[in-house]
């Protein structure tokens, strides 16, 4: 009887757990698309080769979970005959060949507008071509490989369009309980950088060509809905110009040349401008339910650190295992991915535990307007262009604060912390993310006034002297500089990054604490208000035969006020339904600081590495756009190097403060020791790889003194 009674509670037992899976947001299906050999087969020291996989991670949410309760219409979205909602997204594995030459350690990468990243950020000379990177055709220095990380990509946007070499996610529109469309009001941004008269309705300074966009609810932009409302086109100059009206008569949705219109495009006649921003403010329908992008990338983690096959009997395709750790990095909008995820409680696996367990946010301060009804998370957070999107929200900071013109009190890691689900954080930005993205405000309270100490599980890392990521060489040599005033900031971040990557992978799989957090501080006086900043005058010049104009710094940054996105738009959570477009903005503004400067205006804190050490010019985080475009507006993304004389008598010809190069260095030998003694700092401070300081001072002793980084 004891037999059959235990045999009895077995299998009730076996059969809730088959239930509480049936019901758990997973993976479900692992389909793999195929397997071969990543770099010609080519061999890494230590290593080995590698294998490339590509595949499609099949999930399903169940929409009922409280642990998936806080995705934007969720509940709206069609279910399949088990009561899940479904999604499916790319993903693509670069693994060691031999799983015995993995160093157990997971990078996530998170893909940036359907793009991979990672390989060109951490080995060294790897182009920055797009499609090649997609396609994973160089590793560079193989410096990821050689030390044996396992890397996974993964979409999670639903709203990339194919293409290029995107990695793509499809997701579910969302639709009234009775089945009709959902219809909201949307405002999209358009600009072009060369005359057009057809634009897509996504068609901003980031999304062009490579977002799909809302399509308008009625064709007919002539014709009121039946509360009123009218579509509105207007242009202004820049940002804080005021708008004109385009007259509904003299544009129409749809592409111009088009014999059926594209209810996703829009046609102005007389022509898109150069240089200038358009506002479309539509009604649209058939929200996509983008905030499973975060669903995904924590069943997806969950998944490959800790599941040995899928519901289907498909193994598992990286190997893993009690000591196996699973990072996520990305950068740009995929580290504000990351916070967003963090912020919102999707770091616990609905299992429970951690899905990451660290995190890698890079160039991401902010957070991402993903999940939001009609959002439109390929947006940015710039001074000119995309500046009224949700993207830099309080909460700012890791650490929990007040903040006193909302009246919240929040953190990043609320919510994680409260289910002891927070990853290990390595934050790494530019100076350009202090100037252009208020990353300033992640150091400091709301108003500027103290400085704010990281919570003991994360580090943050300052860049000096990097813009958002560096300008490729050889730089522009004459202007118009692309699309700014000064030409753009070459200084590399990859030697910076890979120390923090190491640091990090250290501290999650070994319990080896990294460097401290290196920033600047009120404290130290290195974190000033814009126009507190000491910055030299530099003057026109023609140092290495390209005309410059002269350096005009105009001591202001990208103000953030409280904006008003409508009732039911969720600002602490940066969720919601925004109602009200273009938003409403509050008098008053946080107090975003930046970083003070020395006498040449390169940055005195934060991490200095080699090149703004031994400086061969003046790096900013911070650059104008050219004269007829957004005039005075801070260049997107795009910082400053502007050269030092190569003489003193050009440099006193000129009338330029800063030293000249043979000043500086009046030897060859003069300069290698100034790169060796800046290398040995940081290497001491676990900054810089011992390999890398080797290669830097390799390159000084064989290059000289040159004109560029």
């Amino acid at each position: 009887m004891r037999t059959i009674h235990a045999a009895l509670i077995a299998g009730a037992a076996a059969g809730q757990t088959l239930l509480a899976l049936s019901t758990q947001a997973r993976v479900v299906r692992f389909e793999i698309v195929r397997t071969e050999p990543a770099f010609a087969g080519q061999a890494f020291p230590g290593t080995g080769a590698y294998e490339l996989v590509t595949g499609i991670a099949h999930g399903e949410v169940d929409p009922k979970s409280a642990a998936n309760a806080s995705v934007q219409d969720l509940s709206l979205a069609p279910r399949n005959a088990r009561g899940m909602v479904e999604y499916a997204s790319d993903v693509t594995i670069l693994r060691p060949a031999d799983p015995k030459a993995a160093n157990n350690v997971l990078l996530f990468n998170v893909i940036n507008r359907g793009n991979k990243g990672a390989l060109p950020l951490f080995n060294a000379d790897v182009a920055a071509n797009v499609p090649a990177n997609n396609a994973v055709q160089t590793a560079g220095d193989g410096w990821l490989q050689r030390q044996g990380y396992t890397l996974v990509w993964f979409a999670w946007q639903g709203d990339v369009r194919p293409g290029g070499g995107r990695m793509t996610m499809t997701v579910p529109v969302a639709r009234n309980p009775d089945g009709t469309a959902i219809v909201g009001t949307v405002r999209s941004e358009l600009m072009v950088t060369a005359p057009a008269t057809t634009m897509p309705l996504a068609g901003g300074w980031f999304t062009t060509g490579t977002h799909a966009g809302y399509a308008t609810a009625n064709i007919d932009n002539r014709t009121a809905f039946a509360d009123g409302f009218r579509p509105t086109l207007t242009v202004r100059a820049k940002e804080n110009a005021p708008r004109i009206t385009i007259p509904n008569d003299q544009w129409r949705f749809g592409g111009c040349e088009d014999t059926q219109p594209d209810p996703r495009k829009l046609c102005l006649p007389a022509g898109f401008a150069p240089g200038h921003l358009y506002e479309v403010v539509y009604r649209a329908k058939d929200p996509l339910v983008l905030g499973l992008g975060m669903v995904a990338a924590r069943d997806l983690g969950t998944f490959l650190k800790s599941k040995d096959r899928d519901d289907a009997g498909t193994a598992n395709p990286v190997a893993h295992g009690p000591k196996t750790k699973a990072v996520i990095m990305g950068t740009s909008q995929s580290g504000r991915f990351i916070r967003t995820m963090l912020h919102l409680g999707f770091n616990q696996a609905e299992s429970g535990g951690r899905a990451f367990d660290a995190a890698l946010p890079h160039i991401g301060g902010g957070l991402l307007a993903l999940n939001i009804r009609f959002a439109q998370p390929g947006r940015g957070w710039n001074d000119q262009v995309d500046h009224l999107y949700p993207a830099y929200e309080f909460p700012f900071s890791y650490a929990r604060q007040t903040d006193p013109l909302t009246g919240r009190t929040q953190g990043v890691l609320d919510r994680c912390k409260a289910t002891d689900t927070c990853p290990l954080i390595a934050h790494a930005a530019t100076v350009l993310e202090m100037w252009e993205g208020r990353q300033g405000l992640g150091l400091t309270d709301p108003l500027g006034m103290r400085d704010v100490a990281d919570p003991a599980t994360v580090r943050t890392y300052i860049m000096a002297g990097t813009q958002h990521a560096p300008a490729p060489l050889p730089l522009p040599d004459r202007a118009p500089f692309g699309s700014c005033y000064q030409q753009g900031n070459p200084n590399p971040q990859t030697w910076t990054m890979r120390a923090v990557l190491d640091g990090l992978t250290h501290w999650v799989r070994d319990g080896q604490l990294p460097p401290a957090s290196v920033v600047p501080s009120i404290a130290a006086g290195t974190l000033v208000a814009p126009d507190a900043v000491n910055f030299p005058a530099i003057p026109a010049n023609q140092y290495g035969g390209v005309s410059r104009p002269a350096v005009r710094f105009l001591g202001v940054h990208n103000p953030l006020p409280v904006f008003d996105r409508g009732p039911g738009y969720k600002a602490g959570e940066i969720s919601g339904v925004t109602s009200k477009e273009p938003p409403g903005a509050g008098t008053a503004r946080y107090g975003a600081l930046v970083p003070q400067v020395d006498t040449d205006g390169n940055d005195i804190g934060g991490v200095r590495a080699v090149y703004v050490q031994a400086p061969l010019g003046t790096y900013t985080g911070w650059n104008l756009f050219r004269d007829d475009w957004f005039t005075n507006g801070f260049c997107t993304l795009s910082g400053s190097f502007i050269p030092f004389a190569a003489t003193k008598v050009e440099r006193e010809a000129t009338g330029d403060s800063r030293p000249s190069l043979e000043e500086r260095y009046p030897t060859r030998d003069a300069y290698v020791a100034t790169v060796r003694k800046a290398a040995a700092g940081l290497v001491a401070q676990r900054m810089l790889l011992a390999e890398d300081a080797t290669r830097l001072i390799a390159e000084a002793e064989a290059k000289g003194i040159r004109s560029a980084p």
